[in-house]
């Protein structure tokens, strides 16, 4: 079977695995007492290790491909009230820990991170980091929008310690910036590359977008030519995940500008080949990597993990999410804040943690969550003979179709995905999802496609 049949075959809704189970089957209404006491608990268990990440949502435009949880403004007031909500909603969490966390990883995402001036930033930051043990071999990031990302932004977050920047490009051809309403010359993310590096950041990571609308061959040929010149140190090249039910701003343009299904298959095989045939090793479910950056050495090793801010290096199993919409995951369950800035404002502004939504695994989920984290990381997973009654029910069915076309190996024992399966981890991990196999015909409206 050629690449093309293979990848309209497994081109279906499927989630992208950054937890499990997935945010379509948590629940409405989670306790934040009950949930309070499950982070506590995880904390000490887990010596005080700590992931951060803290979403900024404020943007001054609204980029109509986008499904993040944003807020649109060009009122820079607002910046103020919110960092006094965050840091109130990291006392919070304080509160419930035993010990001085550390922070081993942290990550600003939203929205515009940089919306937020160098001085509020700092003003941010250095509340929280203050009551934090920071160590060796940390790993601070930032989403950086090339158009306001200014070297004092930079240079301020590099003397907090960060050494990570990913910029957000999605596509060079004016044509298709015009259409998704984010103008961006190419020339600010070069003069935002070579600043990072000037100042001393370690790698630098460009988002691109494939699938957006007006894009062809041609346009993208162009955009990985330009890209691949700068030699970002590492790539994110994301299908456009077109969600209108859910990211309204998406129906402000014209579907049939989307590309068909063959064609957004020709540009993720474009941009596939240009990038391993420039040097850069395909980390899996959209990422590449120089050979020498972190997270190439870690995939090398065994030692990639995979949470809501997508691959890390850093196995950590605690993730604190602070701010509107934020996710936190324990290991044993997760919690996802208010979606609104209002909501999160009145809980937060009455001496409340904010969560809404989550789930509380049970060892069902703890069991096939590990399988799904190593088939997405290390591409291979290892049975549990007390598993293998579900495993035969539900995983085995799928596991058959992906053996026959060549995706995996498997026997009673486990399985080992092929190069060929590489592309479709999403797919083969799939089969590990019971909450998705017991329910497939619900899926449509749920995930965006594997391609």
């Amino acid at each position: 079977m050629d690449d093309l049949v293979l990848l309209n075959k497994y081109n279906v809704p499927v989630p992208r695995y950054t937890s499990y189970p997935t945010v379509p089957y948590w629940q409405e209404g989670l306790a934040a007492d009950q949930w309070a006491a499950n982070f506590a608990s995880q904390f000490s268990l887990g010596g005080a290790q700590l992931s951060l990440y803290i979403h900024l949502p404020f943007c001054e435009s609204l980029c109509t491909y986008c499904g993040c949880n944003k807020k649109i403004t060009a009122n820079h007031s607002v910046e103020d009230d919110y960092i006094k909500a965050i840091l109130a909603e990291w006392a919070l969490y304080m509160a419930q820990m035993s010990s001085k966390p550390v922070i081993k990883e942290l990550h600003l995402g939203g929205g515009t991170p940089t919306f937020f001036s160098p001085a509020n930033l700092r003003l941010l930051l250095s509340a929280i980091l203050t009551d934090c043990i920071i160590p060796t071999g940390h790993e601070f990031s930032f989403e950086g929008h090339p158009n306001n990302t200014t070297a004092e932004h930079m240079q301020t977050l590099y003397d907090l310690g960060f050494r990570r920047v990913s910029f957000g490009v999605q596509d060079n051809d004016p044509d298709v910036q015009l259409v998704i309403n984010r103008i961006q010359p190419f020339e600010n993310v070069q003069k935002a590359t070579e600043t990072a590096r000037s100042i001393g950041y370690e790698s630098v990571n460009f988002d691109l977008v494939y699938g957006l609308p007006l894009q062809t061959p041609e346009k993208m040929q162009r955009t990985l030519e330009q890209v691949i010149s700068v030699r970002p140190d590492r790539v994110a090249f994301y299908s456009y995940a077109h969600v209108p039910w859910t990211s309204k701003g998406q129906r402000l343009f014209n579907e049939s500008h989307l590309p068909t299904a063959e064609v957004k298959m020709q540009l993720y095989q474009l941009g596939k080949k240009m990038f391993t045939e420039a040097g850069y090793i395909d980390i899996g479910m959209d990422h590449f990597a120089l050979p020498h950056d972190s997270l190439c050495v870690a995939a090398a090793s065994g030692k990639l993990y995979r949470n809501f801010m997508g691959y890390t290096t850093n196995p950590g199993k605690l993730l604190l999410g602070l701010g509107v919409s934020s996710i936190s995951d324990t290991g044993t369950a997760f919690a996802q804040n208010s979606k609104t800035i209002h909501d999160y404002y009145a809980d937060i502004n009455t001496g409340n943690l904010s969560v809404k939504k989550g789930y509380f695994l049970d060892n069902e989920d703890v069991d096939f969550k590990k399988y799904i984290l190593d088939i997405v990381c290390t591409g291979k997973a290892t049975f549990r003979p007390q598993d293998l009654p579900l495993i035969e029910e539900f995983a085995f069915p799928v596991l058959k179709i992906l053996h026959k076309d060549a995706l995996v190996d498997y026997d009673h024992t486990g399985l080992s995905v092929t190069l060929l399966g590489r592309h479709f981890l999403r797919n083969i991990a799939s089969a590990f999802d019971l909450h998705l196999q017991r329910t497939q015909e619900h899926t449509a409206n749920k995930f965006s496609r594997a391609i």
